[in-house]
């Protein structure tokens, strides 16, 4: 259900029960670490937590119809707020730089897994469309690709949906496993560990939830930096890629499939870039100003902060929203396919950033 400005009321519910999720999930992180582990810190993160609460509860107990309005509107827009204020934690040169070295590795990845699936549709025979739907979920942006492209390309809501449980599925897993395998295969380097999990996961909520889970574990921020850089810069290969589907899926044949640029632009990106300014401008300035630049620092801790528990917010309504019994119904065809393709688009960041290691700074 699209949410209606006009009803703030209707969303209260969601969030709140987002937000106690959210709090409950550092209670738990708290306990596990200082009174079974005796240390500061949790071997499980906060966000972690959080998601599998909310997959069990959300499973356990049905949500109801006026719930889900408040955690729809929690992982569509308190999701995309907390990633504009991460740009609080950039500078230019650091974005730059990070996206300097993310752009060819998203362009490969991107490519790689378009020709996999033309060459797989082959040998594991599941419709055109939702082979174009499982290929720019994987390689771009999830489900909101896949919603995205459906329209052009003329989708049936069988194959959205399924293509959706797909990504959501195998990008859940990613999600979980990625940050300790990122932890022990790039042995505490966060650029490289951030480009991994930027290119290799599939949806923008899921990327951030994995950037947080390192930097949380490993206090290794930089990594939530650069996969947020990267995954940003997959976000806006939308523009070019659906104009580029529509048009592959319809030549030689005499249609004029409408989409909007405007439409399919991810406006968030364009905060986050917003936010790294700010951020910028407001060093330079106070840094002048020596009585007040401590109050711009706590400024900025605090933005950090309301980042991470927005991001915890949208992670545990993530979880609540997701139906195990629906992934279930998946067909086996495409389940192989979006295996194949995941596991593809994860070898593959690997393989550039071990090719490049040296130019990794």
């Amino acid at each position: 259900m699209p949410f209606n400005f006009q009803n703030i009321k209707a969303v209260i519910p969601g969030i709140c029960l987002a937000l106690i999720f959210c709090l409950f999930s550092q209670g738990i992180n708290n306990v596990i670490a200082i009174e079974i582990f005796g240390t500061i810190k949790s071997p499980i993160s906060t966000v972690l937590i959080a998601i599998l609460l909310g997959i069990i509860m959300g499973n356990a107990f049905t949500p109801r119809p006026g719930m889900m309005i408040g955690l729809d509107f929690t992982q569509q827009y308190i999701l995309k707020l907390g990633i504009i204020f991460l740009g609080i934690r950039l500078s230019f040169a650091d974005f730059i730089k990070f996206g300097s070295i993310a752009i060819p590795l998203v362009v490969i990845c991107i490519l790689g897994v378009l020709i996999l699936i033309k060459l797989l549709i082959k040998k594991v025979p599941i419709s055109s469309k939702m082979s174009y739907l499982i290929a720019i979920g994987t390689s771009v942006c999830g489900a909101t690709a896949i919603v995205a492209t459906a329209p052009v390309i003329n989708a049936k809501k069988t194959e959205v949906a399924y293509a959706i449980a797909n990504i959501t599925f195998f990008g859940v897993i990613a999600m979980l496993v990625y940050p300790y395998f990122a932890e022990w295969y790039f042995n505490n380097n966060g650029v490289e560990a951030g480009l991994f999990l930027g290119t290799s996961i599939h949806e923008t909520s899921q990327v951030a939830a994995a950037g947080l889970i390192y930097d949380q574990q490993f206090n290794n921020p930089e990594t939530l930096d650069v996969a947020t850089v990267t995954k940003l810069i997959r976000n806006t290969f939308l523009v070019i890629l659906i104009p580029l589907f529509a048009y592959l899926y319809n030549r030689g044949e005499f249609k004029e499939q409408k989409y909007s640029i405007l439409n399919i632009f991810p406006y968030f990106v364009l905060g986050f870039i917003g936010m790294i300014i700010l951020r910028n401008l407001g060093d330079q300035f106070f840094l002048f100003e020596n009585n007040n630049f401590y109050a711009w620092s706590k400024f900025i801790e605090y933005l950090k902060i309301l980042a991470t528990v927005f991001l915890t917010m949208a992670m545990a309504a993530v979880g609540i929203s997701i139906n195990l019994s629906e992934l279930k119904s998946m067909g086996y065809k495409p389940f192989v396919v979006g295996l194949i393709a995941a596991v593809t688009v994860g070898i593959i960041s690997l393989i550039y950033i071990e090719t490049l290691k040296n130019f990794l700074i």
